[in-house]
C-alpha cells in the first residue's frame, strides 16, 4: 500500500473483523517508493498514519517494489519530518557484490549516515538490527533514531540456520548473524536505553513455501513472542527491563499513548 487511500481502505476492513468488545486498534504505514510525494506524505499525517515503510528493492519479500534510489525520496522524506511522520527502515544494501552478512553494515555506513546528514530531524526506526553495527550507531545517533530488536536475533546466531542440516524456519531477513552479534542484540534491548524497543518482524508462511528448494525468509514468532522475549531477559538477568523494553519505548518514540492493560508472565518449569 502507497497511498493513503488504500491504507484507509485497509484500515477499516481490519476494524470490521475486530470481535466486539476488543480495545484494538490498528497503527497504518504506508509502502515508501521513489514516487512517493510530498503531498502524500501531508495526506497521510491528516489521516492518522503514522509511518512510511523504506525497503530497498528485493532487501526482503514482496520488497520489489520498494526504493531504488534514496535520494529520489529526499523530498518525501523532508515533508515527513516536517509533518512528524516515522520512516520505518529495512536496513540492508541489495548490491550483488556486497556479502550477505555485512549489507546491514554497509547500509548504514552509504545509505543512513548520509540521509540523515541530509534529512538531520527525520525520526527513523531501524527496524529489526541484527549487527552489533547497528547498534553501537543507534546508540550514539541523536534522539531521533531508534532500533527495533527481534526474539529471534537476541536468541540465535547463524549457526541455527545450518545444525545437522539446513533449518529453513529459522531462516530470515536480516539474516542471523554471529554469535557477536547476537551478543549486541541482547545487551541493546536489554540495556535499558529507550532507543530500543520490540519489533518481532514475524512473518508467517505456508509450511511448503519454507520448506522448499527456494523457501520464503521470515520467522512466524507471534504467538509466543513475549515468552522468548522474557527468556532473553531472563538470559541476560535483567527482566526488570523486558516491560519498559515491550510496551513503553516504542509507543513513547511513536508519540504515542502507552497502553494501559497489563500482561504478567509465569514461568513454568
Amino acid at each position: 500500500m502507497s497511498l493513503v487511500m488504500q491504507a484507509l481502505d485497509y484500515k477499516a476492513r481490519i476494524t470490521k473483523a475486530v470481535p466486539p468488545g476488543s480495545s484494538f486498534t490498528p497503527l497504518m504505514t504506508l509502502y515508501l517508493t521513489d514516487n512517493t510525494t510530498p503531498d502524500e506524505v501531508y495526506q497521510a499525517k491528516e489521516a492518522g498514519i503514522v509511518a512510511f515503510k523504506l525497503y530497498p528493492a528485493g532487501a526482503t519479500t514482496n520488497s520489489d517494489s520498494g526504493v531504488t534510489d534514496i535520494s529520489k525520496c529526499v523530498p518525501a522524506l523532508q515533508a515527513m519530518a516536517d509533518a512528524g511522520v516515522l520512516l520505518l527502515v529495512h536496513g540492508e544494501v541489495t548490491d550483488p557484490d556486497v556479502d550477505m552478512f555485512d549489507r546491514e553494515a554497509v547500509f548504514i555506513e552509504t545509505k543512513l549516515k548520509p540521509l540523515l546528514d541530509r534529512v538531520p530531524n527525520l525520526k527513523v526506526v531501524m527496524e529489526h538490527i541484527t549487527t552489533a553495527d547497528a547498534a553501537s550507531f543507534v546508540a550514539s545517533a541523536p534522539s531521533n533514531v531508534a532500533a527495533t530488536i527481534t526474539p529471534q536475533h537476541m536468541l540465535l546466531n547463524r549457526n541455527a540456520l545450518f545444525v545437522k542440516g539446513l533449518r529453513p524456519h529459522n531462516y530470515c531477513l536480516p539474516i542471523l548473524k554471529r554469535e557477536r552479534h547476537r551478543e549486541a542484540m541482547a545487551a541493546a534491548a536489554t540495556s535499558g536505553s529507550k532507543k530500543f524497543f520490540l519489533g518481532t518482524d514475524s512473518a508467517p508462511h505456508a509450511v511448503h513455501t519454507k520448506e522448499a528448494a527456494c523457501g520464503c525468509a521470515g520467522i512466524f514468532s507471534a504467538p509466543i513472542a513475549l515468552a522468548l522475549y522474557a527468556t532473553a531477559f531472563e538470559q541476560a538477568g535483567a527482566l526488570d527491563k523486558l516491560e519498559a523494553f515491550t510496551p513503553f519505548n516504542g509507543a513513547d518514540f511513536y508519540g504515542l499513548p502507552r497502553n494501559s492493560g497489563k500482561l504478567t508472565p509465569v514461568k513454568e518449569e
